[in-house]
């Protein structure tokens, strides 16, 4: 649907709704007294015509900014919104958290129309599925969204925030390759994410360069977490010829390979070296604490705040995807391979 030109006004929204002024009015000012098919049929009408109060982003005036996320508790998602949250001290606006609902239950014109109604001045949106369906709401609302690492990019309009996957995964296994490691495993995320492919790939170009050839036996994409992980680094594990060091591309990943090796009596780094993804709070807690790919997160959170209070005031960003690079922390989860001899009996 094209945008209507010029500003959207009131008496449009009445007339789209088939409402008058008055329950239009009423409606965009959160009266009560409006049958709840009445009132979504406005918050429907203003969100698709992308109508905003005029001076009224809040009853108070002051902007928010919801923070939208699929999984609630995430380390992951926890470290960008507390650079979200630190960012929008410093501009003086509010955050509000809520759940991006999966399985289909929740369209993207629903959270849209929920997030107008809200008065929001705009959203931030972590890890969720970015589809053209959802780009056409979020158009339509005209309601400034910045997506964190999206796992589809589909709409290249879209504005995401991530960071150097790909030589974050190079980085990764360039270090494994100094150690001495050629048997390298790679618990990759779902083949879906874009941010997961180009982990992987940056794992293979350190592999060609060094002259080491990948086995795919070796390579599993699984879910970003736990049990998934584990699940996966158990079967690669138990192989004839097992890795030597397991890349991990999330710090939960990383996790649950540590529990398949502790299951299996591998001491970690000596018989199994392991590289995690994020650098997330977890990965120094850890025993031992992790190597890890360390990603901005906080940084990632400042940028997507910055970068909606800037759309919202006409200010387009430089590039509709922003990558922040990635580093390497080396910690103790990682050592030279073992020699033939050495690990458990039966392990090796």
């Amino acid at each position: 649907m094209p945008r209507p030109a010029g500003r959207p006004t009131l008496t449009a929204v009445a007339e789209r709704a088939g409402v008058s002024i008055a329950t239009a009015s009423k409606v965009i000012n959160r009266h009560t007294d409006v049958a709840a098919a009445t009132r979504e049929r406005v918050e429907a009408a203003a969100a698709e015509l992308g109508y905003r109060a005029p001076g009224a982003r809040r009853g108070d005036g002051r902007r928010t900014v919801e923070f939208l996320v699929d999984k609630l508790g995430s380390p992951y998602a926890m470290e960008v919104l507390r650079g979200v949250t630190l960012a929008a001290e410093e501009a003086d606006v509010d955050v509000t958290v809520s759940r991006v609902r999966r399985g289909g239950d929740e369209p993207p014109s629903s959270w849209t129309r929920r997030l107008v109604a809200a008065r929001r001045t705009g959203a931030i949106v972590v890890t969720a599925q970015v589809t053209d369906t959802t780009y056409d709401a979020i158009a339509r609302a005209r309601l400034p969204v910045v997506v964190i690492d999206p796992l589809h990019l589909t709409t290249p309009e879209l504005v995401s925030v991530g960071s150097t996957n790909w030589t974050g995964g190079r980085t990764a296994t360039e270090h494994l390759l100094a150690l001495g490691h050629r048997r390298i495993a790679v618990i990759g995320g779902p083949e879906a994410s874009i941010g997961a492919v180009a982990r992987v790939d940056g794992f293979r170009s350190a592999c060609q360069r060094a002259g080491v050839t990948p086995d795919p036996a070796l390579v599993r994409h699984v879910a970003f977490d736990h049990d998934a992980a584990r699940d996966a680094a158990d079967a690669i594990l138990r192989l004839p010829d097992p890795p030597t060091a397991v890349l991990a591309c999330s710090d939960a990943q990383a996790l649950g390979v540590l529990e398949a090796a502790r299951r299996l009596g591998l001491v970690v780094p000596r018989d199994l070296s392991v590289v995690g993804y994020d650098d997330t709070y977890v990965a120094a807690w850890t025993n031992p604490p992790l190597t890890c790919v360390h990603q901005p997160l906080q940084d990632i959170g400042r940028v997507a705040l910055r970068t909606v209070l800037g759309m919202d005031e006409g200010r387009l960003p430089d590039s509709h995807h922003i990558e922040l690079a990635t580093s390497l922390v080396v910690r103790d989860s990682t050592a030279p391979p073992p020699q033939p001899s050495a690990g458990p009996e039966g392990a090796r």
